[in-house]
């Protein structure tokens, strides 16, 4: 996505936090960035974007730099990435994704939070029961990062409106626990051209793999079908560490797609997780 010229006002006012300028600048913090954004009648994210263009760091993002780069970060904070489930592995993945600024989260999820929620699903608390998680999630994002958009979408995905919910999107996560519905986001992200990263859980164990446009995907993984609803997880469970541990993994592919880090794309490949066994295989997979 091409930038705008920097806006001259926000640039002059920027000056005071460059380390290149001043012998002890000020830190561009959270506060500082509400501040300018009030003030100027910008964004916080507008904000953030003209800050590190002149590579002056927002202190929220300080950690990020070493990994991702200025480019990265920009990349980061101008994307657009569709979380479709927002119950175990979606919670996390949104989260991750969150306070790394990726600075647009559509989240896709019909579902409420339930008692059996609470072992594992980040938005479930006592207090949230019976609320959308979508919105709860979002609700979260604000709180944790407000440069970043979180839109809510309280519906669940079906074959009449997945596209049109994944418009827009740089990347689809699949944060979803039903293979119907996973088929159902693969087939809408390659119409529209659109990387998918899969996550999936069951006991102490996981899966990861990214899905670029073209790639044959789920079928290689679960034949053509016709597929059932759930799979071994019914019977293994879902104990609270396994979504975190997975959704991680997700959430790091996602940041390499969007910031052009090829190497250790999990393309084609797929990574089992085994914390039971203490292990992690990466299986290649046939075209």
């Amino acid at each position: 996505m091409s930038l705008l010229p920097l806006p001259a006002d926000l640039a002059h006012a920027l000056e005071r936090y460059d380390p290149q300028r001043a012998s002890a600048p000020e830190s561009l913090t959270c506060q500082a960035v509400r501040r300018l954004a009030q003030e100027l009648a910008f964004s916080p994210r507008e904000v953030e974007l003209a800050a590190l263009r002149l590579e002056i760091a927002p202190e929220r993002y300080r950690r990020n730099l070493g990994t991702v780069g200025w480019a990265g970060q920009i990349a980061l904070l101008q994307a657009r990435v569709a979380v479709v489930g927002a119950g175990g592995l979606g919670g996390w993945v949104i989260e991750s994704l969150a306070r790394m600024g990726v600075g647009h989260l559509e989240i896709l999820d019909g579902d409420v939070f339930e008692e059996n929620n609470l072992n594992r699903q980040l938005g479930c608390t006592e207090a949230t029961l019976g609320r959308p998680k979508a919105q709860v999630l979002a609700e979260r994002v604000h709180a944790v990062n407000s440069a970043v958009t979180a839109v809510a979408h309280t519906v669940w995905m079906s074959e009449a409106n997945a596209e049109a919910l994944l418009e827009g999107a740089d990347v689809a996560v699949d944060a979803l626990d039903t293979l119907p519905a996973r088929f159902v986001l693969q087939r809408a992200a390659q119409a529209l051209g659109i990387p998918l990263v899969h996550g999936a859980i069951a006991g102490y164990t996981g899966q990861v793999m990214t899905i670029l446009p073209g790639d044959p995907g789920l079928e290689t993984l679960y034949g053509p079908g016709p597929h059932p609803e759930r799979g071994v997880e019914v019977d293994l469970g879902n104990p609270s560490a396994t979504p975190m541990m997975v959704a991680s993994w997700q959430a790091q592919q996602v940041v390499k797609l969007l910031t052009g880090a090829e190497r250790g794309l999990l393309r084609g490949r797929l990574m089992l997780l085994d914390a039971q066994a203490g292990d992690v295989t990466v299986i290649a997979l046939g075209g």
